[in-house]
């Protein structure tokens, strides 16, 4: 449970705010925004990529497995562009790396809405991975694990609440775009949103922590063990594992589960609108999974509860898609899904320490990328193969089973602060 005299200062902290007495830290603010940011980059650039499917196979006669090839290709050219962000986000900073993001990635949106053929579809795919992977992801994750020490867990855990919040808010409306308007209208609808949320955030209000010389910031002070000797640790290799088999299961889910929907005879508003809702439900649980992250010294256990609520929520999918099924998949896949983008920051800083987090995430970010290209084409060749999902969702569950069991050996080997002490 909870602890109360925890709760109770929290809610004396919102209360003091919202009365005036109070005022709000700089990364709260930081936060806050980057909770909006990340909303809207992955509402467009991953819980939207489901909408593009169908259209893009009726425009080109492309199979799924080939359509779904471009989301792959921009997952490896992201994955193997993370070592050389990460440095360069540790060297020169967030905020100067997510405005060059910010920008390429509208040129990206502008060109994915003028591909003709396939190889301009993988192509343009290809670079529009590596400009999202500079913009999105690592520097938010970077600039809240620096900014934030005691309560960490919480504030990456609001950080993924953002996630979820763009499948809530941001897909609705990209699916009304992309039915009303065609898919070349809603990758340029994608690269204004871009321009209209990432822009300002980052010109007006990202700062980078002061570094240990300039003596501020408490996370920034905090030491951490440099990438050459994490990458010698049997921890560092067990942990990447279990989030490549996890993450294995969660792309592949996140890029078919409007086809999926529509597969079994759900139209595709109504298939956004379930997806909607599973979206704001795991929004909800990251929120809870982050108090409960900052009570325990080890997330590996509550990662491995992750991985197997996840898994029993697939296998239910594999038995029925009536209501009552779907309605008892999304509440294990709101467990399963509680973690998300917030499983590796918790994993890697408390094993690791924060001082290298960019360059070691971005590290992890290459290996996770080997088996997320292969899930969405594998799912896609399974469906052309067999014109179903299930093989599928007996893939994914068992790559969730299997991360569940690594992180669960993981919780035995020590940490970084471990050795130190």
């Amino acid at each position: 449970m909870l602890n109360a005299e925890a709760v109770r200062r929290s809610a004396r902290e919102v209360g003091g705010v919202i009365s005036g007495r109070r005022r709000i830290g700089y990364p709260w603010v930081l936060l806050a925004c980057a909770v909006a940011s990340v909303a809207v980059g992955g509402g467009v650039g991953f819980w939207s990529y489901g909408l593009y499917v169908q259209p893009l196979e009726d425009d080109f006669g492309w199979t799924r497995a080939g359509v779904t090839l471009g989301w792959s290709i921009s997952l490896a050219a992201g994955g193997l562009a993370g070592p050389f962000v990460g440095r360069w986000i540790d060297r020169h900073g967030a905020r100067r790396v997510l405005l060059v993001g910010a920008v390429l990635t509208v040129l990206s949106y502008l060109a994915l809405a003028g591909v003709q053929n396939a190889w301009q579809w993988y192509a343009v795919s290809a670079v529009h991975g590596i400009v999202r992977q500079i913009m999105i992801f690592m520097p938010f994750m970077t600039l809240i694990t620096r900014w934030f020490d005691e309560r960490r867990g919480l504030a990456t855990s609001i950080l993924g609440m953002g996630f979820s919040l763009g499948g809530f808010t941001v897909l609705p409306a990209m699916a009304w775009v992309v039915e009303s308007f065609g898919w070349r209208a809603g990758f340029v609808a994608s690269g204004v949103a871009i321009t209209l949320v990432y822009l300002p955030v980052g010109l007006f209000v990202l700062r980078d922590p002061p570094r240990p010389a300039e003596g501020g910031g408490v996370a920034a002070s905090d030491d951490g063990m440099p990438l050459r000797a994490a990458l010698r640790t049997p921890l560092f290799w067990m942990i990447t594992l279990g989030l490549s088999a996890f993450f294995f299961g969660f792309f592949g889910w996140l890029v078919h589960q409007v086809p999926f929907y529509e597969s079994v005879g759900i139209s595709p508003s109504s298939a956004a609108q379930i997806v909607a809702v599973s979206a704001a439900l795991t929004m909800v649980a990251r929120l809870g999974a982050g108090l409960v992250a900052d009570r325990f010294g080890r997330f590996e256990p509550i990662a491995s509860v992750m991985a197997v609520a996840g898994a029993i929520g697939l296998l239910v999918l594999f038995v029925d898609t009536s209501a009552p099924a779907i309605a008892l998949f999304l509440l294990f896949w709101t467990v399963g899904g509680s973690g998300g983008p917030m499983v590796e920051a918790l994993l890697l800083t408390r094993a690791f320490g924060v001082a290298h987090f960019a360059s070691i995430l971005g590290t992890v970010i290459v290996i996770e990328t080997v088996t997320q290209i292969l899930s969405p084409t594998v799912a896609g060749a399974i469906y052309d193969a067999t014109g179903s999902y299930d093989a599928a969702l007996l893939l994914f569950a068992a790559t969730s089973l299997l991360a569940a069991a690594l992180f669960a050996v993981a919780s035995r080997m020590p940490h970084w602060a471990d050795r130190s002490a």
